[in-house]
């Protein structure tokens, strides 16, 4: 889930994607300090919500991703069954049943 990232991390990014040529700065408490003469406009707090919220929900949704990761074969097992074709058949193996207790959701 999203609670793997700090807050403060999801407002920085947020803020990098909304406004990737400004500069700012951020003090002790989060709180944003927006650089002089920077091309934009300063985003609003709505528009970083709704960009953090964006972000979260992209996250959430390859958690399959990082849960298949866990259980796939190691690259050290994948050369090996380059080499070997009864490795080959179980890494095969493996993998259709790792995808198969985290399908991809449609």
């Amino acid at each position: 889930m999203s609670d793997e990232i700090t807050e403060f991390s999801w407002k920085l990014q947020a803020v990098k994607n909304i406004a990737p040529n400004c500069s700012f700065s951020t003090d002790n408490k989060g709180e944003i300090n927006w650089g002089s003469g920077n091309p934009l406009d300063e985003p609003t707090k709505t528009e970083i919500d709704k960009e953090i919220a964006r972000l979260k929900a992209d996250y959430d949704s390859k958690q399959y991703q990082r849960d298949r990761k866990q259980e796939y074969p190691s690259i050290e097992e994948l050369v090996v069954a380059l080499y070997d074709e009864e490795d080959k058949a179980s890494i095969i193996e493996k993998r259709a049943a790792v995808k198969a207790k985290y399908p991809k959701p449609e």
